[in-house]
């Protein structure tokens, strides 16, 4: 018989408690955010500095462009192509994951991941931080 702290398998948890698998939803919420957040701090702080050390060569593009432009400009100011290719890369693998998670599912090895997190959560109890948004439960 599988243990809360160790599920098996979604069917073992269900019979175990039926909030438990409301409270994965909420934890997998929680990461969908999360990850949207820290993209949105990245676009938010790293990107205006990247762009703002390439503001003479937008100039130029702006006035004269052509793609050989672009190319040299990215290659002389490389920390700010770091920067910006960093960007834009975090955000194109939120989409892509939050994607497959969307059309396919969550795959079996990301929900045992958070069955277990949740699992040690309510271990944990009120102290652990996310208690509060994955285990309290708000009568309405």
């Amino acid at each position: 018989m599988a243990r809360p702290e160790q599920p098996l398998n979604s069917n073992d948890t269900e019979n175990i408690d039926p909030s438990f698998t409301q409270q994965v939803q909420k934890l997998h919420q929680l990461t969908v955010y999360g990850r949207w957040l820290f993209v949105t701090c990245l676009w938010l702080t790293i990107a205006p500095i990247c762009l703002w050390n390439l503001r003479e060569e937008i100039t130029l593009w702006q006035q004269y462009f052509t793609w050989v432009a672009v190319r040299y400009g990215l290659f002389y100011h490389p920390l700010s192509t770091l920067g910006l290719a960093f960007c834009i890369g975090m955000t194109v693998a939120v989409l892509v994951w939050q994607s497959r998670n969307i059309l396919l599912g969550l795959p079996a090895q990301e929900k045992q991941r958070l069955e277990k997190q949740v699992c040690r959560i309510r271990q944990q109890g009120p102290t652990h931080p996310l208690w509060k948004w994955v285990c309290d439960q708000i009568i309405e």
